[in-house]
C-alpha cells in the first residue's frame, strides 16, 4: 500500500473515531458578543448557550464558549480553544426520568473538525443531595485540564415538600 493510501486510511479511521453520537439534550443560543473585530471575516465571539438536562427535569445549564472568527472560523475548520464556563440551576421541581451513572454525558459538541469535543457531564453528591455538572474539552490524542463545575442542590419547589434523593437514581 502506498504512503498516500496509508495516510488516507489513517485519516478515515481518525475521522470515524471523532464521530460522536450526540447526547439527547439540545442547545439554545442565547446571545453572542464580539470580542475581536475582524475587517473582512467574522469576528471572534463569546457565545452563551442554554441546555436542559435530558434526564433530570427541572435543571438547566448555561455555558459560554469562545468562537473563532477569521477565515478558519468562517469555513468551520477553526480549532476552538478549551475555555468554557458553566452555570447550572434548578428551574423547577426536580424529577428524574430514569436512572443514570455517575459522569453520564448531558450534552456534547464538537469544538474542531475531528480532534476536539466539549462535554457536560452529571454526577450526584449523595451525602449532600446535590447534582454536580462539569464541562470539559478533550482531544482524540491529548486531553485538556481546563474545566468548569457547577452544583445544583435539590430543593423543594413551590408547595411541594417532596425532595427526591439523587442517590436513588444513580445506577
Amino acid at each position: 500500500m502506498s504512503f498516500r493510501r496509508c495516510l488516507l486510511a489513517a485519516s478515515a479511521v481518525l475521522a470515524l473515531a471523532g464521530v460522536v453520537v450526540p447526547a439527547a439534550a439540545q442547545e439554545d443560543l442565547i446571545f453572542k458578543k464580539s470580542t475581536v473585530w475582524k475587517m473582512l471575516t467574522p469576528d471572534d465571539k463569546l457565545a452563551v448557550y442554554g441546555v436542559d438536562d435530558p434526564v433530570v427535569e427541572g435543571v438547566a445549564c448555561h455555558y459560554t464558549v469562545p468562537e473563532k472568527g477569521g477565515v478558519s472560523g468562517m469555513f468551520g475548520v477553526a480549532e476552538e480553544v478549551s475555555d468554557v464556563s458553566l452555570a447550572c440551576r434548578q428551574i423547577g421541581p426536580i424529577r428524574f426520568k430514569e436512572k443514570a451513572s455517575q459522569g453520564d454525558v448531558v450534552f456534547r459538541e464538537r469544538r474542531s473538525l475531528i480532534w476536539k469535543k466539549m462535554q457536560i457531564v452529571r454526577g450526584c453528591d449523595a451525602k449532600r443531595n446535590v447534582l454536580i455538572y462539569m464541562v470539559y474539552t478533550d482531544k482524540l490524542i491529548d486531553g485538556s485540564p481546563q474545566n468548569s463545575t457547577s452544583s445544583v442542590p435539590i430543593m423543594p419547589w413551590g408547595n411541594s415538600g417532596d425532595v427526591p434523593r439523587c442517590s436513588e437514581w444513580v445506577r
